[in-house]
């Protein structure tokens, strides 16, 4: 079928600024030359009055979509008076009314949209998959898409969920967007138009169930008030088609029911979960079901008690059965507290398949135990959970993850997609057949399960972008599709989310396409490749450099580096024994070097930094050269995303621009400390001398310091020269300056330093006594990153100031007035690098050096001072 899409060589006015919330259901205005070429009936017809109904919430979404994208103000009534309408209801509500439809047997939630007659046909199997319809035909509207088409659409799993890591006090576990739409001061918010308005987005990318708060769950959630209050959840989303659900905490009943015991086994313990149960489904008829963390990162469970973890998920689906609910049990089970590095043996990744180890029959049938698409913690990569190949009698869901917690946290852009479908497209071979985990696992199909699906941990807030960012919306609304139809293409899903979020213009889907398929690639280069994991910081907050922390944790995310060799041995015949969890096919290409993949080498493999890949370069150059292409990729960024001023909406365009400049210093950041480590650590030289070589940087602590004091860093990678400048006491301005030995010419001026949460101390740059400008020490209210108050690779960030003529011999001087809030708290602790960069027609990278260009050339057009922690902003 060709489509027909009318959006090139066309001029495009732009919309007033927009602050995020409306997502990709903006329904801006077609172009007049796109408007007089559709053809739309005069009336929409709803076959269901019941206001609260999906279907006339359809019908009055498809009204305002109209309206909107058209400008026609379509009348909504709910019989069909003449064949010039659009239709939207049930296949039964339709045919009720004497009409023929094609619509073919729908599996549910499935949906039928023909546009090809005059009567527009918009059936769903249920209610909730009219409103889908609904919103697949206005996506195409919205996109300018006016193909006549007609067919059917079925869900590839009937589990597609979201899970909420809310606090009752309203803050939120790895929440970068602000404080809960759902929780303040352990109580449900009062006011769910917030909560709504979240379900219509979730609606229309097929989600159909959400878990509102916490796997961390507090067991104060089941109080009689919020039980209560569960139900003006469900009430605010349930004519959105979205199911709530809980999770719980397994000792409830002793220290919230004040019972003696928390065991899965005891009469008076299932009785409490019982009757609880009861009660919930008073105030949620329809309540989705139950989520379970258990002993898992000290959470209580039915090990406690020397019971199965089948006991404990079953207590729960047995609960919740009659009313039709579902027991989800999370397969993140393992033991810290004995995992022992120095035990070669040991290994973290093997945990879910040997907890769930003769398991597999002795779930009830309404328990789907939920698998973390990889084995250790959504790292930016990870080879596919192998517990998938094992259940294969119970019932399993895909854990994923849109909030970025170990994948920079929204601040950094990366399009995860690309990366969930490196384990949806992965064939587990499971006794030999295909067994592909998106199209026949998850599906119920390979296994024969009705039961199946998809859960991702989103974390929206109340900052009106959601997730915190503009371009991080594409990950939920990717997810959403991708759940519907894992095979589906992740190019054309963010095409179409660009289309509906920024408009029709080619040069901004192009650049935007560009630039998203360019950033998970980018992100894992600079912050840990060839399976090493992504090398955070293991032991705080999981956002900033910090490769020592990844072994000597008690966590158990090891990469057991030391001077001569690096990798995790998971092989059967040597190692931990974590290649043999698969399928045999698998576990034969896992256990030998050569069949490995390079990207996942270091996961299965322990080598010497000298081993050579299949690339022909050692592990350790690779390490140098990656994590200088990744940064060189992410300095591009607001580059491209400049090159759209005036094609996007100010305020959009001005804070998305802010984020990619952040970005581009941070892996800078990144790119330093890694590289820094492992060539400490290794002893092997970059060959081609970045490493450690910075003859256009000029440190901090070689400044000509007033009020300032040479400190340690930690880690000390998180500074270039190992040592940092900070001011002398809370009270007193201080300065640094320092004389340039430079070549002539207009630069763009970095300054990098620490930016700590709390307090603001205020910084300006001078140039020869000229002021250049201003700042403050205030990313707390900008960033929505996990904040700290360390002098570390979290909180390093940098100011640039563009255009800056510099003549050798000018001194540069950077003043700090020191205005906390309190006043004892220390984000005046400062620390400087300058960086400039040459105007020119050459394109450079972020390095200090360009990987393919001469230091000669360099040492013309880029130049730095400053602390030690990051490089220069833009080099080009």
């Amino acid at each position: 079928m060709r489509e027909v899409w009318l959006f090139t060589l066309l001029c495009f006015g732009l919309a007033v600024a927009e602050d995020g919330l409306n997502a990709w259901l903006r329904y801006a205005r077609l172009p007049d030359n796109i408007i007089r070429q559709v053809e739309i009936p005069s009336s929409i017809v709803s076959l269901n009055s019941t206001e609260t109904s999906p279907v006339y919430v359809a019908a009055q979404e498809l009204h305002k979509g109209i309206k909107g994208i058209l400008g026609r103000n379509l009348d909504v009534t709910h019989q069909i008076h003449n064949s010039r309408s659009i239709v939207v209801g049930t296949v039964d509500a339709f045919t009720t009314t004497s009409r023929k439809t094609d619509a073919p047997a729908l599996d549910e939630d499935g949906f039928w949209l023909n546009t090809k007659d005059s009567m527009i046909q918009i059936l769903g199997q249920n209610e909730r998959g009219a409103l889908y319809g609904v919103f697949e035909y206005l996506s195409k509207l919205a996109q300018g898409n006016l193909t006549k088409v007609a067919y059917a659409t079925n869900p590839s799993a009937s589990i597609r969920w979201v899970n909420q890591w809310d606090n009752m006090d309203g803050t939120i576990e790895r929440g970068y967007a602000g404080l809960s739409i759902f929780f303040k001061n352990n109580t449900i918010v009062a006011n769910t138009t917030r909560i709504a308005e979240y379900a219509r987005l979730l609606a229309s990318i097929r989600v159909n169930g959400i878990v509102v708060n916490n796997v961390n769950a507090n067991p104060i959630l089941l109080s009689e008030e919020n039980m209560a209050g569960l139900g003006r959840i469900a009430d605010a989303m349930r004519p959105w088609g979205v199911q709530v659900g809980i999770s719980l905490n397994f000792a409830s009943p002793q220290t919230l029911g004040g019972l003696k015991t928390f065991d899965p086994l005891d009469k008076s313990v299932v009785t409490w979960w019982h009757d609880r149960t009861d009660k919930l489904y008073k105030h949620v008829p329809d309540m989705a079901g139950y989520l379970v963390k258990a002993n898992s990162e000290g959470q209580p469970g039915p090990l406690t008690y020397n019971r199965t973890l089948a006991d404990g998920a079953n207590l729960f689906a047995k609960a919740v059965k009659p009313y039709g609910g579902i027991a989800m049990f999370r397969a993140f089970v393992y033991d810290s507290q004995n995992l022992r590095e120095a035990n070669w043996k040991d290994d973290r990744a093997n945990a879910a398949v040997e907890f769930f180890n003769g398991l597999d029959e002795k779930f009830d049938d309404n328990v789907v135990v939920q698998v973390k698409y990889g084995p250790i913690d959504f790292q930016v990569r990870e080879p596919v959970s192998p517990l998938f190949a094992h259940l294969q009698q119970t019932a399993s869901a895909i854990e994923l993850q849109i909030t970025q917690e170990y994948l920079g946290q929204q601040c950094h852009l990366v399009y995860l997609p690309p990366m969930w479908k490196t384990i949806l497209d992965f064939d587990m071979r499971v006794d030999g057949e295909k067994s592909v985990v998106g199209e026949n696992i998850l599906s119920g199909k390979r296994f024969n399960k009705t039961l199946s699906g998809y859960a991702a941990v989103v974390n929206v807030g109340q900052n009106t972008t959601w997730l915190g960012t503009h371009l991080a919306m594409s990950n939920l609304y990717a997810y959403g599709r991708i759940a519907w139809d894992p095979t589906i293409d992740e190019v054309a899903v963010l095409q179409d989310w660009a289309r509906l979020t920024y408009g029709l213009d080619r040069k901004v889907i192009d650049t935007i396409t560009e630039m998203s398929l360019q950033s998970w690639p980018a992100y894992e280069n600079y912050t840990g490749n060839l399976g090493v994991q992504t090398l955070t910081d293991i032991t705080y907050n999981h956002y900033g450099a910090n490769p020592q922390s990844m072994d000597n944790n008690p966590w158990g995310q090891w990469t057991r580096a030391d001077h001569n060799s690096i990798g995790m041995d998971r092989t059967v015949w040597n190692g931990t024994g974590y290649s043999g969890q698969y399928p045999s096919e698998i576990a034969a290409t896992y256990e030998s070097i050569e069949t490995t993949p390079d990207d996942l080498l270091l996961w299965f493999h322990h080598v010497p930094y000298t081993h050579v890949l299949k690339s022909g370069k050692t592990v350790i150059q690779h390490f140098y050269d990656a994590h200088y292409a990744g940064a060189e990729t992410a300095s591009s960024f607001p580059k491209k995303w400049a090159s759209l001023k005036g094609l996007i909406d100010e305020q959009r365009y001005e804070e998305m621009l802010f984020r990619l400049e952040y970005q581009a210093g941070h892996a800078i950041v990144w790119r330093d400390s890694i590289v820094q480590f492992y060539n400490n650590i290794s002893g092997i030289p970059d060959t081609s001398n970045r490493v450690g070589n910075h003859p256009w940087r000029i440190e901090a602590e070689d400044m000509t310091l007033h009020n300032y004091k040479v400190t340690g860093v930690n880690p000390f990678q998180a500074a270039s020269g190992y040592r940092v400048v900070q001011t002398s006491d809370n009270s007193t301005a201080a300065s640094v300056q320092t004389t340039l030995g430079y070549p002539a010419g207009v630069y763009d001026l970095a300054v990098a330093y620490y930016d700590l949460y709390e307090g603001e101390a205020k910084y300006e740059v001078f140039l020869n006594d000229k002021s250049l400008g201003s700042w403050a020490g205030d990313l707390e209210h900008k960033l929505g990153y996990t904040l700290t108050r360390g002098i570390d690779a979290h909180s390093a960030t940098r100011v640039t100031f563009k255009n800056v003529r510099i003549e050798k011999g000018d001194v540069v001087r950077i003043e700090t007035g020191v205005f906390l809030s309190p006043p004892l708290l220390v984000s005046h602790f400062i620390f400087f690098a300058l960086y400039l960069s040459a105007k020119t027609n050459l394109f450079l990278d972020t390095a200090d050096h360009h990987v393919s260009e001469s230091a000669e050339l360099l040492s013309s057009l880029s130049f730095h001072i400053g602390v030690h922690l990051l490089t220069p902003v833009n080099q080009s």
